[in-house]
């Protein structure tokens, strides 16, 4: 089983921001593959479905970023699995706008979401880093994350989110740098 966390802050005030990019791929796989419909647990919203034979749990955490471990330990937890088994997708600063990468460990570089994730189970878990860019001036990042996606950043949002969707199958099989490849492929030129 995988657990797949989309970070994000909770309320229709944040759907659109920066920040909740995480919640939007989330969203655009529970639709894709057909999920359950979205049920509050685990200090946030679920949704289950099997992605390439395995069994998926998408969360949404309901807590406000900073606060996103509580929702994912409470989930591994009651599953009793291992942060290998976790996927993050999360918002990264410090890849341009519709770029994307994927490892596994690391630091938290800053995000209070893996911060948090990172104290409750440690830092043995997936990344899935979605480029959005940085607004240039470090004392600028807490607007510029918690602003609205642009109209013109709609060409690079909508395509990268589809194609994680699309090529998710890849992460469930273990094949991280496949699936990078092949969602870089897809939004090329974007």
């Amino acid at each position: 089983m995988l657990l797949l966390v989309g970070l994000g802050n909770p309320g229709s005030e944040y759907a659109r921001n920066r920040h909740n990019i995480g919640f939007m791929a989330a969203e655009a796989i529970a639709r894709r593959y057909n999920f359950s419909p979205w049920r509050k647990r685990f200090q946030g919203v679920t949704a289950e479905g099997t992605v390439a034979g395995d069994k998926v749990l998408a969360l949404e955490p309901g807590t406000f970023m900073n606060l996103s471990g509580q929702s994912v330990v409470a989930a591994l937890q009651f599953f009793k699995l291992k942060p290998e088994n976790v996927v993050v997708i999360h918002d990264e600063l410090d890849l341009p706008p519709g770029k994307m990468r994927v490892k596994k460990g690391g630091g938290h570089g800053g995000h209070n979401g893996l911060r948090s994730i990172d104290s409750h189970i440690g830092k043995d878990y997936w990344r899935i880093r979605l480029g959005i860019g940085h607004p240039g001036n470090k004392d600028l990042v807490s607007g510029y994350v918690l602003h609205d996606f642009a109209k013109a950043d709609q060409s690079w949002v909508e395509p990268l989110i589809d194609a994680v969707a699309d090529h998710l199958p890849l992460i469930v099989e273990g094949q991280p740098e496949l699936f990078m490849n092949k969602v870089t492929v897809a939004t090329q030129g974007r």
